[in-house]
């Protein structure tokens, strides 16, 4: 006879959700600051003459592998210029990584020193409680 499955408490699957959620805002964040550092290289050229003179290469290049590739750059471009230095999403996942962080840290083992090495400010990490000391 199987062993009989035993079901989780509601306490249990709302500390799961809230591990998820912390988990998420924590990840956001991270990609957020990996997003907006420097890259070596030149920045990309998200102006509108930019993408009026890829929306001309489409217009005249009669190859249509060619003619997808400059779709796709095309597209690059507008979701890069449409994301780039947008202060309220900067704002929303700050926020929703200064009140997620803490407990998360606490629950992964993560130190203060770790924070820093990704790449959070301090003012970031103090704001979180999220301190050298580890408190």
């Amino acid at each position: 006879m199987p062993p009989k499955k035993q079901s989780m408490s509601d306490a249990h699957k709302k500390a799961l959700a809230v591990g998820r959620e912390h988990g998420r805002a924590v990840r956001a964040y991270l990609e957020w600051l990996e997003f907006r550092s420097p890259k070596r290289g030149r920045k990309r050229d998200t102006s509108p003459e930019r993408l009026a003179e890829v929306e001309q290469q489409i217009s005249e290049t009669e190859s249509a592998l060619q003619r997808l590739q400059l779709i796709q750059l095309r597209r690059d471009l507008e979701a890069a210029s449409e994301t780039e230095d947008d202060p309220r999403e900067e704002e929303r996942v700050r926020k929703a990584f200064v009140k997620s962080a803490r407990a998360y840290g606490a629950s992964k083992g993560i130190s203060y020193a770790s924070w820093r090495e990704i790449g959070v400010p301090g003012d970031v990490l103090k704001e979180a409680g999220i301190t050298r000391g580890g408190a």
